[in-house]
């Protein structure tokens, strides 16, 4: 009814659930990366995302722009993702996908207890100072950061497939996608592809944090739900299809901001949640179809 008796929410709801759609499509382009090289389901994922946030939350305590950390969320979280693999991760890859849940599970956990120790379970937030504008005689108003983050995400995005499509690493990582034998056999170093491929994501979780910090809040135990929305897009847009990642990211933004508005806030998780499940239930059948029209 909020929506019908008020036509400028749906479009103030359209334009934030476009704006946040970007940072869960950029983040799910990581988990669809690491899922289509590694087969490997990183749990952590969301971990990662809050990580980068309180990188660049720091920065901001400590009087600084919280600009300023984008940089350095996006350098340590790879060097984060670097370690991890060299220590953890590189035991699992060959190994079944439910081993991998249960390391990337378990390492997240460890990352939340880590956070909570070093920043505290109060909710934070780095404010960006850039400001809001109103359009429609104050009807509508779009945060500046907002715009900035749905650009950096759309450019980030852009670079990162420009590196596979363009660099060597790049080349070696598709080739790896691809058939991780047949790349062995002509001479890729699939361990080195791995290990990067894991460390870029996690870079990638780290800028979407800075992001996420000047954005929305921050909270050690509140990554769960961006790793669900990771796998949910990645479920709906398949894995390699990196256009439909983006579309998928930006309709569950969309969708997540209409349910907040007349749903209210307090059930937006909720949510997220229901939809895993509606998208999980809609596949298997799909796939028993599909099975039983094999036989």
């Amino acid at each position: 009814m909020i929506l019908l008796q008020a036509p400028f929410l749906n479009l103030q709801a359209l334009l934030d659930g476009l704006m946040v759609g970007a940072i869960f499509a950029f983040v799910a382009y990581g988990m669809a990366l690491v899922w289509g090289v590694m087969n490997i389901i990183n749990i952590v994922q969301g971990e990662f995302v809050i990580l980068g946030g309180y990188i660049t939350f720091t920065f901001y305590k400590m009087g600084l722009s919280p600009f300023i950390g984008i940089p350095f969320s996006f350098l340590l979280l790879f060097c984060l993702g670097f370690l991890i693999y060299r220590t953890i991760i590189f035991r699992v890859v060959s190994r079944d996908m439910f081993i991998s849940i249960l390391a990337t599970f378990g390492i997240s956990i460890v990352v939340q207890q880590l956070m909570n120790i070093g920043f505290g379970s109060q909710v934070e937030t780095a404010n960006s100072g850039l400001g809001t504008s109103f359009l429609f005689d104050g009807n509508i108003t779009l945060s500046h950061i907002k715009i900035f983050s749905f650009i950096v995400c759309l450019l980030g995005a852009s670079a990162v497939i420009y590196f596979m499509k363009t660099s060597k690493l790049g080349r070696a990582i598709r080739a790896t996608a691809q058939n991780a034998r047949a790349a062995r056999i002509l001479g890729v170093d699939t361990e080195k592809v791995y290990c990067y491929t894991y460390a870029i994501n996690a870079a990638i979780c780290g800028l979407a944090g800075s992001l996420v910090a000047m954005t929305y809040t921050l909270h050690p135990y509140i990554g769960l739900p961006y790793t669900v929305r990771s796998f949910m897009i990645v479920i709906v847009a398949g894995l390699g299809n990196f256009p439909a990642v983006l579309a998928s990211g930006l309709g569950l933004g969309t969708i997540e901001e209409f349910s907040a508005y007349t749903l209210g806030q307090e059930y937006r998780i909720g949510f997220v949640f229901l939809m895993l499940v509606l998208i999980l239930v809609y596949r298997s059948r799909k796939l028993a179809k599909k099975r039983e029209y094999l036989k």
